[in-house]
């Protein structure tokens, strides 16, 4: 009677599953960052990839800039990297009018400079790249975008946020990301009570067709999240919350300070966010060791590192990976209050390579930029080791003519790919038995088939499972393309 019950209340689940609207996933690449296509895994998990340390790229050795640079953003366009970040070289009360905002340039990601901007006399200096001053407290925590909305005007290519309490969220805007002027002088975004005193970002988002706007907002005494939307800039939605999967509540399960949550560039319908957990009274190094390296004597009795979550928009954030995503080192210069706290927005450095840039060594003389470099789509994979693992998704549908894999494996490992119909049948002509073996590393392989090839378009808008079976092997992401479309569109 056990036995029969059990087979009925697996039937019933794959019935639900099989009534359950399919995920349109067209053509968009997907990544393994969550369970958003997941249905089970047997013998694999979720794993997330620690970033490796490049070292530092920039240091904050400017008169102007200094122990307390912070808030940064790292702007990619099709030629060239803009760097954003606030200078300040003496501590003060945030929003005073010694903030001000600093720029830099880069060909590659990795090497940058300071053009000379010349605008403002600052610290007594007239040659500098400070873009915006005299006008705390925006520049406390002056935060830019570039406005991928195709109705923007192009006199607004550029936006930013920024202020604290006093201010409120104010706006600004600009035609190259240098030359920069309030958009209007009240401001765009306002939350009574609170005080807007950490890095608030925004972006035009593709998939939501509106900007999104992510700012600090405390929950029970934690610092926590809040969202709010527009559809023009100057008029936002009343602010929500955000939840998060590890608490299934509005209050994280620590303190995130800054969240930079953006859309990751090859697969924008996914929103990352490299979050700083600040660790309040966590003190790690002695007086003694604070004197040695230099830290002001304010900042040494707490702790902070960063830590990686996704949404797919609405309030609510994946955390999946409830763990440390880039850690403090043995630098003690990294074991001191307000650092190890990411950049906003990760950036492709490479054919192969993307990178992730972290304000570290912070409240101190060495206080600097470092990059850290991963794999594109790279932050997280379902893995396997040991035991052949097993992913199988949830039914989907999609477009394309053909399967490709963001993956890597052992000399001795393997892939492969059965697609099956909605019940969960394997497809005849693209069942495992069928499946050649995907072996090696690479960004963009195609699966293949014995007798069908790579040709999977007679399934494309049909409803499908995809099932992999791993053997010491990542695989990281995948996408439905087409080739030929794509060179049609090319030659127009």
């Amino acid at each position: 009677m056990k036995f029969n019950l059990a087979v009925m209340l697996v039937a019933c689940a794959v019935a639900q599953a099989a009534l359950a609207e399919p995920i349109a996933i067209e053509g968009r690449r997907e990544l393994f960052v969550d369970n958003y296509l997941i249905e089970s895994l047997d013998d694999a998990e979720l794993f997330l990839h620690k970033p490796h340390d490049e070292g530092i790229v920039f240091q904050f050795d400017k008169p102007w800039e200094g122990l307390f640079c912070g808030y940064c953003t790292v702007i990619h366009t099709d030629d060239k990297y803009q760097l954003y970040y606030r200078g300040i070289p003496t501590a003060g009360s945030d929003g005073n009018d010694n903030e001000v905002t600093c720029y830099a340039e880069s060909k590659d990601g990795i090497h940058w400079e300071r053009p000379a901007i010349n605008k403002y006399v600052v610290h007594g200096a007239k040659e500098n790249n400070v873009i915006l001053a005299h006008a705390a407290p925006v520049t406390h925590n002056f935060s830019p975008f570039l406005d991928t909305n195709p109705n923007a005007d192009p006199k607004q290519r550029y936006k930013a946020i920024g202020g604290t309490s006093t201010s409120q969220l104010v706006a600004y805007v600009s035609p190259d990301g240098i030359h920069w002027s309030k958009l209007r002088d009240e401001p765009v975004i306002k939350d009574k009570g609170w005080v807007f005193d950490s890095q608030n970002v925004a972006f035009w988002s593709d998939s939501e067709e509106c900007y999104v706007a992510y700012y600090r907002r405390a929950s029970e005494r934690v610092r926590a999240i809040a969202r709010t939307t527009s559809k023009d800039f100057v008029n936002w939605t009343e602010p929500v919350q955000m939840t998060y999967s590890n608490t299934g509540t509005g209050t994280p399960r620590n303190h995130l300070y800054t969240n930079q949550t953006h859309p990751y560039f090859r697969a924008p319908q996914i929103y990352v966010a490299t979050a700083a957990r600040f660790m309040p009274g966590r003190r790690v190094i002695t007086p003694e060791q604070a004197e040695e390296i230099g830290v002001h004597p304010k900042y040494f009795n707490d702790s902070a590192d960063a830590i990686f979550m996704t949404s797919r928009g609405g309030d609510h954030y994946d955390c999946t990976f409830d763990q440390g995503f880039v850690r403090p080192g043995t630098a003690l210069g990294n074991w001191v209050s307000r650092t190890n706290y990411p950049v906003l927005n990760v950036v492709q450095t490479g054919p192969e390579e993307m990178s992730l840039y972290v304000n570290q060594e912070y409240g101190q003389p060495t206080s600097n930029i470092h990059r850290y470099s991963l794999r594109l789509d790279g932050f997280a994979s379902v893995r396997a080791r040991g035991k052949v693992g097993t992913l199988v998704t949830k039914p989907l549908t999609f477009s394309g003519d053909q399967l490709e894999l963001n993956f890597a494996t052992s000399a001795a490992g393997g892939v492969q790919a059965e697609i099956e119909d909605e019940a969960g049948k394997p497809i005849p002509g693209f069942s495992l038995d069928d499946a050649n073996v995907t072996i090696g590393n690479d960004l963009s392989r195609v699966v293949t088939w014995k007798e069908k090839g790579s040709d999977v378009s007679e399934l494309a808008g049909k409803t499908v499972r995809l099932k992999f079976v791993l053997d010491d092997a990542d695989l990281y992401a995948f996408q439905f393309s087409s080739p030929q479309k794509a060179k049609d569109l090319a030659g127009k």
